[in-house]
């Protein structure tokens, strides 16, 4: 149990449950950042509408500077679903996903996806027998809503998709790799990523919820900040505190404390994308994230008195149900 869990990107679930959801997370930022693309190759498991899927969502900086975003979800039966632990592989339909490299082939009406992208090393977070994942003791606690693993905060990219007709090279790019499993979303919650600061090899994954168990309910938060090669653990597992304000509609502050170290966010929303999401093991939701999002943040250690500032964008920003 304990080697599944520390390595969260091989497949948690089995096909046989009757409510639950798994989606792998991977998301690219070409190197001139004008275009990011997220790619969720998942399943969906339920007595009405059980699949497979991936769906694929994108934001694209056009030449007068305006956004363009889209979204697109295509349907596979779950007899094409197929895993393999060591080495990791998922494949749906023609679509392959490793540690290694992304492969699609998606076409509709309405929408083509082609092409393969190679991962560089993956920059995994810290973990230990108390902590097999990001969400520290809470990894060995059973029947919660939603698991999480953050599997890469940072990693280099080749490759090129021909997106829409058009070729977009991600030589140089960088990408970032989470999932999620279990059978719903949380009903309410902040998740801010990015890995483009000025500063290379700085990356921020935060992330706060009402998470219900049992008949009641608590507010979790996780923050991963890594700098020159350390990283910076804030959770309430840990004995941080975190302090969430909404100014606006589209811009919120956030700050976490432990003895360690002081941290700062600002998140700012970009332009938003609807998206399938899960809902006891249904894709029935309707959440929206944005792939253009800034976020500045302020980094304080305690113990070294040092001081960091810097800006990331673009930045993945969702606020769900957050007020």
């Amino acid at each position: 149990m304990v080697s599944k869990l520390k390595n969260p990107i091989i497949f948690q679930g089995n096909l046989m449950q009757k409510r639950y959801f798994e989606g792998w997370y991977f998301k690219q930022v070409s190197a001139d950042k004008k275009t990011s693309i997220s790619i969720i190759p998942g399943i969906s498991l339920n007595e009405e509408d059980a699949h497979s899927f991936v769906q694929y969502f994108l934001a694209e900086e056009m030449e007068n500077g305006e956004i363009h975003t889209s979204n697109h979800y295509f349907r596979y039966p779950l007899s094409l679903f197929h895993y393999h632990d060591k080495p990791f592989l998922i494949k749906i339909g023609p679509n392959i996903f490793t540690e290694s490299f992304l492969s699609v082939s998606l076409q509709n009406k309405e929408a083509v996806l082609e092409g393969k992208i190679g991962f560089g090393k993956f920059q995994p977070i810290r973990t230990s027998l108390l902590s097999p994942s990001i969400m520290g003791p809470f990894s060995y606690v059973p029947n919660m809503e939603c698991y999480h693993g953050v599997i890469s905060m940072d990693h280099s990219l080749t490759g090129k998709l021909e997106i829409q007709g058009r070729t977009v090279s991600f030589l140089d790019g960088r990408g970032y790799l989470e999932k999620d499993w279990g059978i719903s979303f949380p009903e309410k919650y902040i998740w801010l990523q990015s890995n483009h600061f000025s500063q290379k090899k700085t990356s921020l994954f935060f992330f706060i919820a009402k998470i219900p168990y049992h008949i009641t309910s608590f507010e979790g938060f996780i923050a991963n900040f890594q700098l020159n090669g350390k990283e910076y653990r804030f959770a309430t597992y840990n004995q941080s505190t975190c302090f969430v304000e909404r100014i606006g509609q589209e811009r919120l502050s956030v700050t976490l404390e432990n003895k360690e170290a002081v941290l700062q966010i600002e998140a700012e929303l970009g332009d938003l994308v609807e998206l399938p999401a899960p809902e006891n093991g249904r894709m029935s939701r309707v959440i929206e994230e944005s792939l253009s999002g800034k976020i500045l943040v302020s980094f304080h250690n305690l113990k070294t008195g040092t001081y960091y500032e810097d800006a990331a964008s673009p930045a993945g920003v969702e606020i769900v149900n957050y007020e």
